[in-house]
């Protein structure tokens, strides 16, 4: 019997859910959720018996909240006080959140939020309250990251899957950082990337990071995304090295890894910073089953004369067998891929600005 799939879209309006139950070959799609809200982050977390929703939900005029979903966006929960707020002492408000993200299997009720501006929250009630992530905030190179062009936020975070203190995050500008004391201390692990606007080519932090991914199945080896430049490490972020030749530019945002198979990696290439568009205006998602080594340009069903952009989290994949790979563009266009990559089909068109995309197994 085919599984249920659901496609999480956050987009600058609001949030739409997608579903299919026939191998991913139809999608329903229902929405907005949270209508004229900016959701720039997303999370399923399928950890429990009964999955849970959490939305990053932005209002203009009631501000920054996380909302919750346990009947799959039947119905929200949205607390009456903020669940992430700064404590009083830092001097600082709550822009968005930019990433949510559930911590490993043996910690059900941690979940981790990366905020504007740059800091990191966890949660141990299963993301209804949030508290700040000390070690990071006190972090003495803090005053010294500063706004990348979508602002001044951690965007990634990457809970290791089975060891619960260690955690991954990748902020612009700063870098990518890792704790291995449960948060207390916190390391740059910037080695070997490539800095392209400041004076010192390697600096040990100022870096602007797009994304960071990772595979379960391969807890060590990490992939980046970087403003100009794309990289592997294959010893837990301690040393990074090129995995560029061969895609058409090293500029993009989102790098999205295979949820079985550690060796693929997939990514979004686009011209340049000052050229946000795909090369040649081709839709083409760039696939490397060889951890960077070579790249495949998948385009079966994608369109040509395309000159919009795949922003850093509005790339994914489910963690179904074979796999299923979404994007979504800023010109509202959501694309899903039931093979693997292999060939790709619209799931809605005319969205607004997609934000980020989530898709798992329910």
């Amino acid at each position: 019997m085919p599984q249920k799939v659901l496609l999480a879209i956050g987009t600058r309006k609001g949030l739409w859910l997608a579903t299919s139950t026939d191998g991913r070959a139809s999608w329903d799609v229902t929405g907005p959720h949270h209508a004229m809200t900016d959701v720039y982050a997303v999370a399923i977390d399928t950890r429990r018996d009964t999955p849970r929703l959490l939305a990053g939900v932005n209002s203009e005029h009631f501000g920054p909240s996380v909302a919750t979903s346990d009947d799959l966006g039947a119905t929200w929960q949205e607390p009456d006080h903020a669940p992430i707020a700064f404590p009083e002492d830092t001097g600082e408000a709550l822009a968005r959140a930019w990433q949510i993200a559930p911590g490993p299997a043996g910690e059900p009720d941690v979940v981790y939020a990366g905020v504007e501006p740059s800091a990191l929250f966890r949660s141990t009630d299963g993301g209804r309250t949030y508290e700040l992530v000390r070690g990071l905030w006190d972090h003495p190179h803090r005053e010294h990251w500063t706004p990348g062009g979508g602002g001044k936020a951690i965007h990634s975070v990457i809970p290791h899957p089975t060891a619960p203190e260690v955690v991954t995050v990748a902020m612009s500008t700063g870098g990518v950082y890792r704790t291995e004391d449960g948060g207390a201390s916190w390391q740059p692990r910037n080695t070997g990337i490539r800095a392209v606007h400041v004076p010192d080519p390697y600096p040990e932090y100022g870096h602007c990071v797009h994304k960071i991914a990772a595979n379960p199945a391969a807890p060590d080896r990490y992939f980046v995304q970087v403003h100009h430049g794309v990289y592997r490490s294959d010893d837990a972020t301690a040393s990074w090295q090129s995995i560029a030749d061969g895609l058409p530019s090293d500029f993009g945002f989102p790098m999205v890894a295979h949820p079985h198979r550690p060796d693929v990696i997939y990514n979004f290439p686009l011209v340049a910073d000052a050229m946000r568009f795909p090369p040649e205006g081709k839709c083409r998602v760039y696939r490397s089953e060889d951890a960077g080594k070579t790249w495949d340009a998948l385009g079966k069903g994608l369109p040509d004369g395309f000159w919009s952009g795949v922003m850093r989290d509005a790339m994914c994949a489910d963690d179904a067998d074979p796999a299923g790979l979404y994007f979504g563009s800023r010109t509202g266009e959501v694309y899903a891929s039931r093979d693997e990559g292999d060939s790709w089909q619209p799931v809605a068109t005319h969205l607004p600005d997609v934000l980020c995309v989530r898709a798992a197994v329910v």
